[in-house]
Order: C-alpha cells, then structure tokens, then sequence
C-alpha cells in the first residue's frame, strides 16, 4: 500500500465452492497470492521476471491500489516473482499476465506524502465504455473479490504455462493459468503494471488533497 503504516486487509481463506453446469471453479473473495507456494521467501528470491511485457523498470517505493467492478479477461498465467525498487529493496509479488482484459469502473490511486501534507492520485475510466487493455502484465501484492476461472490449471510448473503469450516463469516455479478470469468487486494492491494497449474511455485524473484513494 502507499503507506506501510496503514494495515492490509486480511487475505479470506474461505474453501472453494463447485457450481454444477458451471464450466470453472469459483472462490468467494479469492485472493491470487495466496495460492501456496508463494510465501516460501527463498524460492521467491530465486525467481525472475520473464513475462513478455513484466516491468524492466525499478518500481516505486509505493504500491498502489485498483479497483473495478469487474475484470474480465482471456488467457491468464501467474507466478511468484520480486518487484525490486531502486534502493534494491525486494518484494514479492504473484506476477500475472492477461492476454485481453476489459475492466468497468476502472479506479487507480497512489497517496502520496508532500511537505504541504497529504494528497491522493486518482485516475479515473472506464464508467460507461469498459476500459479495455492487452498483453497486461501487473506485480500483484493482494486481490480480493469474487472471481471465476474457466478451465483452471493450480500446481504447473511456470515454465511450462502457455493460456497467455509470454507468461512463462523460472523452470520448477510454482504457477497457476485459465483460459479465462472473471473478477467481479475487484480490488487489487499492486507495484507495477504494463501494458501492450490500454484504452481508457472516460479518462478523469485529479490529484486531491488528503486520503482519496479508490478503497
């Protein structure tokens, strides 16, 4: 989150349900990095990011927050891998690939600290025409919501996903991939986010004194 002494939503650990002539499995309030595997630190700091977009850049010092009310998208990978910022400061993130997604109500908001006090970033889109993005790669540090995969794989090997095109991970890697994610009530902290297109129709940013952030 933008400010480390805020406290991070509890990550929901409730069990899956199976829906009879549902294609897919759907968790209430499922939470992406939670899938085990990724808390083990030391297999964390071995990987590297080898996404087809993943940021090749140093992230910021802040994480900051998405929300939408909902994500629907096709072709998706994850994996654990370190977002890394430029003083060398390492953190781990569930790295997910989106071959095409669309968002509704798309919010993004970073707080920051001036010396005037503090203020928030808020963009804005996506309200009537759905923002709409591929090839998104983002370094995901928590999502809730009610999501749905179609055609899930839990437990693959990273460098053998193939549902999005350039989300492999390191061989021997823990990874998980559907041929399709739906997330409705999304909110989502992350580090870094790219993009081979992004469209955003509605576009609003404002930068707003005190703590506007978007949940």
């Amino acid at each position: 989150m933008p400010n480390a002494s805020e406290e991070t939503p509890a990550v929901s650990q409730d069990a899956p349900e199976q829906h009879e002539g549902v294609r897919g499995t759907r968790w209430r309030r499922f939470a992406l990095v939670a899938v085990p595997g990724f808390a083990a630190a030391a297999v964390l700091g071995g990987m590297t990011t080898q996404g087809l977009l993943a940021a090749s850049f140093a992230v910021s010092g802040d994480s900051f927050k998405m929300s939408a009310d909902s994500l629907v998208g096709e072709g998706f990978t994850q994996y654990g891998d370190v977002a890394t910022s430029v003083d060398g400061t390492g953190r781990p993130v569930g790295l997910s690939t989106v071959d095409t997604a669309e968002l509704a109500n798309l919010c993004m908001s970073s707080l920051w600290d001036l010396p005037i006090g503090r203020a928030t970033l808020v963009i804005t889109a996506g309200e009537g025409t759905p923002v709409e993005g591929t090839n998104l790669v983002i370094d995901i540090e928590q999502l809730r919501g009610d999501a749905e995969f179609g055609e899930i794989e839990i437990g693959r090997d990273a460098s053998t996903l193939d549902r999005a095109e350039g989300g492999q991970g390191p061989a021997g890697g823990f990874g998980l991939q559907a041929d399709t994610i739906t997330v409705s009530d999304m909110r989502m902290t992350t580090w870094a986010v790219t993009s081979g297109s992004l469209r955003l129709s509605g576009l609003g940013l404002a930068v707003k004194p005190g703590d506007h952030e978007c949940f």
